[in-house]
């Protein structure tokens, strides 16, 4: 495998991977808790804005690497 694997996208994979995981396990737990209700609109809204900002980050990241790397 070339190093370009194991310099950029290993450490991505690894990043929202393993992040990814931890992340989904919190939001999880918060739900299970009982600080996620579902049927109040600001829950709603709040819980919409946390998974769209891992999304939004990893993309990001995506498209900074890739200028990087092809520029």
């Amino acid at each position: 495998m070339s190093s370009i694997f194991f310099n950029v996208w290993l450490p991505y994979i690894y990043l929202y991977g393993v992040g990814g995981v931890f992340f989904l396990t919190g939001m999880w737990i918060v739900k299970k808790a009982g600080g996620y209700n579902p049927s109040r609109k600001r829950h709603r809204f709040w819980w919409r804005v946390t998974i769209f900002g891992f999304f939004y980050f990893m993309v990001i990241h995506l498209i900074w690497i890739l200028l990087a790397l092809y520029t």
